[in-house]
This record gives structure tokens, sequence and C-alpha cells, in this order.
């Protein structure tokens, strides 16, 4: 007896949790509420609209064939007029409903994704890591589109359903309150029974909807990006098996939500029908006691067939609303993580000046896996320069990430000026703190772009100044669209050695006292890593320098005040 009460709970807390994220997201929508608003006003006159135009042409036709049965004087104007003007708010208001409605889906989509980056955005190194590249593009991407559902599927169709059945129903009772109890009864099957169970039946199928094409992006991404790997250990067939299974499952899931919807739509249809062929058995022997016009029975047949316009579109709605709150709920438990450094509640300013002091310094990744530093001390003075040498493994890269405050340290201190950097903001640390790495990372856009991300401020010539500082600005010069030019995704267009100088570019474009050189020449030929340490001498001048390298060579060496040695206990020696 104890797993239905287990079982019977966990559907508790998915439903009260699948509540919250609905009226989270109503939330972050309401700085647009106007547009939605305005969206759903003109969605309901359209309905009304037709509604009106069925029941006032089935009214027409009736009375015109009546006159002329019998003779009697018939004024067609006035209807002619009224079915004309019905006929121009559908289709005006059609158009302009669905202007008004995707002008606000794009806007709430755009809302959206820059809230989600925001959110993000601190979590960026340390609490990013677990998540793979290709499942975080998916959730800004797809996921996100999802939720358009919630409103344009949702909410638009749902107000739109609920006032339309009021207005409607109200002006049937008019006419036969019989027929408006009937109306009402199997407008509230069509509009709240059938979408309610269409809803429990598609939740599970749409949140492994969601979850499977997550896990396709994820292995088709790693598949291509792997590619060349694959194939060197014969395991791309693998890959690709995995990739049709998992296409198989996702296509099922979608076959099983393609299968109620079409049951739904179905019984809808089955409900319209019941619904006018009642209206017609309650509103047929009312004319022969006289209490009813014969040509109000056409107008309130087509009145009731047509008002299911106004529910139809809810049991959709509801159906895509359990794809949409699993994708709300991937987005905010990235969003709801903590991130793995946070600023103190009041950052002291920071200090004028920039002499670095690591004391004792130890980090580990957790509590049970072993240290990556432990007890490092060193000095960096201002405008000094030291290279601290180490193989793969030892903490370099590291070291970089705790004096960014991507990472706090277990143990230690880092002082800037002599604050501890756990006193001042993230951001104004790493004001202070350039970085040029091998992984230094382009984006899909200009050059401009790339090196305004350092000082979004920047002129022209301070772009150039920058550049040619680089010995890039000639390169540059050279393309027909100059610092305009696209450089691709990552920076494919560009070599290794462009890459490198457009990120000292930035760097210099930042104009940071305290430089830090992660493995600046990493990967590159001899002749262009001579060329690029050129360029990142003059860079140097007149900055504290912390060059971080698996190897020095002599001519490094002698630019440099101090080198320290990391050993396999990750301490620090002088060299």
């Amino acid at each position: 007896m104890k797993t239905p009460v287990h079982v019977t709970q966990s559907a508790k807390h998915e439903n009260a949790t699948a509540r919250a994220d609905l009226l989270r997201l109503i939330a972050l929508f309401r700085p647009y509420w106007w547009w939605m608003a305005a969206g759903a006003a003109l969605s309901l006159a359209t309905v009304l609209a037709n509604v009106a135009l069925m029941a006032v042409a089935g009214w027409f036709i009736a009375s015109m064939a009546l006159a002329g049965v019998t003779h009697i004087a018939f004024d067609y104007f006035t209807p002619s007029a009224l079915i004309r003007a019905c006929a121009i708010i559908r289709t005006g208001g059609r158009y302009i409903e669905r202007l008004v409605t995707h002008e606000a889906t794009f806007r709430l989509l755009a809302r959206l994704r820059v809230w989600f980056y925001v959110r993000i955005e601190p979590l960026a190194p340390a609490g990013l890591e677990r998540v793979r590249g290709a499942d975080l593009a998916t959730r800004i991407q797809s996921d996100i589109d999802s939720l358009s559902n919630l409103y344009l599927r949702a909410l638009v169709p749902a107000a739109t359903g609920l006032i339309g059945t009021l207005v409607i129903v109200a002006v049937v009772s008019v006419f036969s309150l019989p027929v408006a109890a009937v109306t009402l009864m199997f407008l509230l099957v069509a509009g709240v029974a059938l979408p309610g169970l269409g809803f429990i039946w598609t939740q599970e199928p749409g949140r492994r909807t969601v979850a499977l094409r997550a896990e396709l992006h994820e292995t088709v991404v790693d598949s291509l990006q792997g590619l060349g790997e694959l194939q060197v250990y014969g395991a791309a067939n693998e890959y690709a098996q995995r990739v049709d299974r998992l296409s198989a499952r996702l296509v099922g899931e979608q076959a099983n939500l393609s299968r109620v919807r079409g049951i739904s739509q179905g019984a809808l249809a089955v409900c319209a029908s019941g619904a006018m062929w009642c209206t017609l058995l309650l509103a047929i022997p009312r004319v022969a006691s006289t209490s009813l016009a014969p040509a109000d029975i056409a107008m309130l047949a087509l009145l009731v067939l047509a008002s299911f316009e106004a529910v139809m579109p809810i049991s959709t709605a509801l159906q895509l609303l359990g794809e949409s709150l699993a994708a709300a709920r991937r987005i905010f438990e990235l969003v709801d993580a903590a991130p793995a450094v946070e600023d103190p509640p009041e950052p002291v300013p920071m200090p004028s000046g920039n002499d670095l002091a690591i004391r004792n310094l130890s980090f580990r990744y957790g509590e049970a896996l072993p240290w990556v530093l432990r007890d490092l001390s060193f000095d960096l003075p201002a405008g000094g320069r030291v290279a601290i040498v180490g193989t793969s493994g030892v903490g370099k890269s590291t070291l970089v990430q705790l004096l960014l405050r991507f990472r706090d340290y277990s143990a230690g201190r880092i002082e800037l000026g002599g604050v501890d950097l756990r006193d001042c903001a993230a951001d104004a640390v790493r004001a202070r703190i350039a970085v040029v790495s091998q992984d230094t990372y382009l984006f899909n856009d200009t050059i401009r772009a790339n090196l305004l991300i350092a000082r979004p401020d920047a002129d022209q010539a301070s772009l150039e100044a920058a550049c040619r500082e680089a010995q890039l600005h000639e390169f540059i010069s050279g393309l027909p669209q100059g610092y305009d030019t696209p450089i691709g995704e990552a920076g494919t267009r560009l070599s290794g050695g462009q890459a490198r100088r457009l990120a000292i570019a930035r760097a210099l474009l930042l104009d940071a006292p305290i430089l830090v050189l992660d493995e600046p020449t990493e990967g590159l030929d001899t002749i262009t890593e001579q060329a690029l340490m050129a360029a990142i001498v003059k860079l140097m001048a007149g900055r504290s320098v912390l060059l971080i390298t698996h190897k020095l060579t002599p001519r490094v060496t002698e630019q440099f005040d101090k080198v320290l040695v990391l050993d396999d206990l990750r301490e620090a020696a002088a060299a």
C-alpha cells in the first residue's frame, strides 16, 4: 500500500512544481502584458465576428426564403450590411491579430533569451562545467522556443474561450434558456473536460519529448564535433545507431501526442454536432407554439455550431502546455543554480594599488577530491613579471580562474592592493586583469564586435591603435570589409596566430594594469610563435605580468623577474 502513496505524493509535487513554473513564466511576461492583452482582445473580436456572421447569415437566408413564400415585404439591407461588417471584422481582425500576437511572441522570446543569458552568465565557467555545450544550446534555442506556445497557443485561446463562451451563452439565453443551458454544457465539455483529459494524457509524453529532443541534439553535436576521433576508434557506426534509436523514440512520443490530439479533435467535432442537434430538438417545438420565429431556428443552430470555434484551440493548447512546462523546468533548473562565486553583500571599493599577493592558496574541486593547489604563495608586485611553469594538470589554469573570481579558493588568500579578492565585486576584479590564452573565445560576429567586448565605447581610432600594437591592423585593412569582416564560428576564418593577435588587441583595448598570459603560444608553429611573442612583449610594457606555461625558452625567461615551478605537490618553488 505504500507505493500508491509515494506515487500520489510525487504527482502532487510535480503538479505543484508545474503551477509554480507557470506562474513564474507569466510573471516574466508582465512587461508585455499590453501586447498580450491586445492580441487576446483581437482574437476574441475575430471569433465573435465569425460566430455573428454565421448566425446572422443563417437568419437572413431563412428569412428571405420565408419572405419569398409568404410574399411579405422584407428589409434585407440592414442584415446584408451586418453580414458584410462581420465578414470585414473577421478578415481584418484575423490579420491584425496575427500581427499583434506574433509581435508579442517575438518580444517575449527575446526577453526570455536575454533573461536566461543574464541569469546563467554568473554561472560560467564553474557552474556550467557539468552542462554540455549542446544541452546548453538546446535550452537557449529549442526549450525557449517551446515557451512561445504558452502565450500564443495557451493563454490567448484560454482567454478567448472563457470570455467568448460567456458572451455566446448570454446571447443564446435571450432566445431560449434551455438551448443556452445545453450550449453551456457542451462548451464546458469541449473547453474544459476534454482539454483537461488531453493535458493529463500528454503531460508525460511531452516531458519525454523535450528530454529526448535534448539528448538527440547532444548526440548529433558530439558525433559531428568528434567525427575524426570516432572514425579513428571505429565508433562512428555506434553513434549513428544511437542517433537512429533516439530519433525513433522521439518519433514514437510525437506519434503518441498526435494520436491524443486527433482523438481530441474528433471529440470536439462530436460535441459541436451534438450541441447543434440538441438545439434543433429544443427549438423546433417552440415554433409550433409561436414563442420562437421560424427563422430563429437556423440562426440558433448555426450560432451554436459556430460557437465551438471559441473553445476548439483550448484542447491543443493544454496538450502543448505539458511540453512547454517541461521546457520551462529545464530552464529554471539551470538559472536557479547557485554560482560558484557570489559577490559580498557590500563589496569594498577597489584599492588603488595593483600588487598581487598569493598567500597559502589551496583549492580542490570537491571535499572528497584531491587538492589541485596546495599552500601556493608568491608575490606579483605592480609592474613586476612572474612566470609559473608546470606540466599539465598541476593547477596552472585553475590559478587563472581563481584570480578572475570564476572559482572560490578553498583556503588561503589572494590580495589585490592589500584587499582580499573575496571582499571585492567580481566584475571590478576582472576589470583589473586582462587574459590572453590559447582558448580565447571568438564569437561568430565581426572583428569589430569581438574587439568591442573588451570596451564597448571604444572608437575606431582606439580599435586601430590596439590592432597596430598587436600587429593585426595591416591584415584587417587588406580585407574587403575591414573591421566589419565576419570571422565565423569561434573565429574559424582566422588562422591560429591571427586569432591570438585578436585576443591581444582585445587585451590592449581593455588596458588592464595586470596581464595574465595563459599558454598564449600553445599549438602554434615556431615562426608564428616568435612573431606572436614579439607582439606580447609590447603588450607587457607598463603592466604587471603573470605568465603561465608548461615550457620556457631562454628568450622568454629574460623578460621575467622570477620563475616559479609548480611541482607534483602543486607548490611553487623559485627557479
